[in-house]
């Protein structure tokens, strides 16, 4: 995930209005963005995202996350 900014977020838009997530007591990850749940994840696809987001670093985090809830790269996420 060492990526550059210009690679991935040219616009910014992860830096001024990050991705959030928690994981429930079910086991589920429900990932948010400006106080909405935009996402939430179960089973195995949950537990796999959890691995990658305690590898990464947060510049790495918001990346993974964007890419779980998808449709972040399209510019229609306003």
């Amino acid at each position: 995930m060492a990526r550059g900014r210009g690679e991935t977020d040219a616009r910014g838009r992860l830096e001024s209005d990050p991705f959030d997530y928690r994981e429930t007591k079910a086991g589920e990850l429900m990932i948010s963005r400006g106080g909405r749940v935009v996402a939430t994840l179960g089973g195995k696809r949950a537990a796999a995202l959890l691995k990658s987001l305690e590898k990464a670093d947060e510049a790495g985090q918001q990346l993974v996350l964007a890419k779980a809830t998808g449709n972040y790269k399209r510019g229609n996420e306003r």
